[in-house]
C-alpha cells in the first residue's frame, strides 16, 4: 500500500495514525479492491491559489472526475479566507452532487446539487460579486438545478464528463 499502512485491527492509516482508506478509487471515488488498477488519487490538503483551485477542478470536470474536482475545492474550503469558505463549499457540493449523479444516486444526487446551488447564491448576495474568479455564479446555480430536476425525473446515471458545468465562460 502506497498512501497509508493496514493496521492490525484492519483499518488503513496514514503516517500520522489517521484514518485513511488506501483502497484504490475508480474515476468517481468509489473504492475498488485492493490490489486492483485504480485512478490516481488527488493529494489532499494542496494549498493552491484561487485561479489555480478553478483550473484544476475544471480540468478535472473535463475529463469526468467530479469526485477529485470535489477534492480540490475542499482543500480550498479549508485552507482559503474564511469569508470565501461558503463559495469553495457550495462547488464542493456541487461537485459530489454531480459525482451522486453519475453514480446512479438520484436522490443524493440532486439534493447535494440543490444545497450547493442555494450555498453560491447565498455567497452571491452575501458578497454582493456574483462572478468570483470569473464563475458565473447565477450559471452554475442554474446548471445544478436543471441537473437536478432531470436526475430526480429520470434516475439513471448520468455522464459526469458531458454534464460538467462549464466554470468559467
Amino acid at each position: 500500500m502506497t498512501d497509508a499502512d493496514t493496521t492490525a485491527g484492519g483499518r488503513d492509516r496514514d503516517a500520522d495514525g489517521r484514518a485513511r482508506n488506501a483502497r484504490p478509487r475508480d474515476g468517481l471515488g468509489r473504492p475498488l479492491p485492493y490490489g486492483a488498477d485504480g485512478v490516481e488519487r488527488q493529494p489532499e490538503g494542496i494549498v493552491r491559489t484561487a485561479p489555480e483551485t478553478v483550473a484544476e477542478a475544471q480540468a478535472l470536470l473535463d475529463v469526468g472526475r467530479p469526485f477529485h474536482a470535489h477534492e480540490v475545492f475542499e482543500d480550498a474550503w479549508k485552507s482559503g479566507p474564511e469569508d470565501e469558505r461558503t463559495l469553495w463549499r457550495g462547488l464542493a457540493q456541487l461537485a459530489v452532487g454531480l459525482t451522486h449523479a453519475a453514480r446512479g444516486n438520484a436522490t443524493g444526487g440532486a439534493r447535494l446539487l440543490r444545497r450547493g446551488a442555494g450555498a453560491v447564491e447565498d455567497w452571491e448576495v452575501t458578497r454582493g460579486e456574483d462572478r468570483p474568479y470569473g464563475i458565473d455564479l447565477a450559471r452554475l446555480a442554474g446548471w445544478a438545478r436543471e441537473l437536478a430536476g432531470r436526475v430526480e425525473g429520470a434516475p439513471a446515471p448520468v455522464d459526469a464528463a458531458a454534464e460538467a458545468p462549464r466554470l468559467v465562460s
